[in-house]
């Protein structure tokens, strides 16, 4: 057999493995941010112009929140927020309105201590997907409700139901969600 033969031979065996890996390599990605953002992967692919920007965008909030410094809570400030919840539950009854907006302050305010930036709704729903994205809808739900009532327009059972929806991701974060956060430091 000649040399020429060979390569016609080699060659596209090589193009159809390498384009074999590349398909695998894909697919396999497809699959890990499919676990790791749960229905948030299909919400992003969903709101995006193609599903290889939406991946793109997805690996982009991993990447971010990567060099975040994502820590777990000591037990002094658990409790401390843990009795802050109670309380906020207990203002519930007398003042719906106010307990949904503290309650609003007081994720925020958790958020904030485990390293999370805070500097607006949509940046903290991109960095939450990563880790958080089980609870993502009732954040969603939980702030809808809250700019309702800042309007004054949201039912008292609207506002419950917001309740237990910053519930949901309280007690996700407080946590340390999927135990992915560093140790809290001293």
């Amino acid at each position: 057999m000649s040399t020429g033969t060979l390569l016609a031979i080699i060659i596209p065996i090589v193009v159809v493995i390498a384009l074999a890996a590349v398909a695998v390599s894909l697919l396999m990605r497809r699959r890990h941010l499919r676990e790791r953002f749960g229905p948030e992967y299909e919400r992003t692919v969903e709101g995006s112009d193609s599903r290889f920007a939406a991946e793109r965008e997805l690996r982009e909030r991993e990447r971010r929140h990567d060099s975040l410094d994502i820590k777990a809570l000591p037990p002094v400030s658990r409790d401390r927020y843990t009795r802050e919840w109670t309380s906020v539950q207990e203002e519930f009854v007398d003042r719906p309105e106010d307990a949904v907006h503290d309650a609003d302050r007081l994720v925020t305010s958790l958020m904030h201590e485990r390293g999370y930036p805070t500097e607006g709704y949509e940046q903290q729903m991109r960095d939450l997907s990563v880790e958080h994205s089980s609870t993502l809808e009732h954040y969603r739900a939980a702030h809808e409700v809250e700019a309702l009532s800042t309007r004054k327009q949201a039912t008292t059972e609207q506002l419950r139901g917001a309740m237990v929806h910053y519930r949901a991701l309280f007690d996700e974060l407080l946590s340390d969600g999927g135990g992915r956060a560093q140790s809290a430091r001293s």
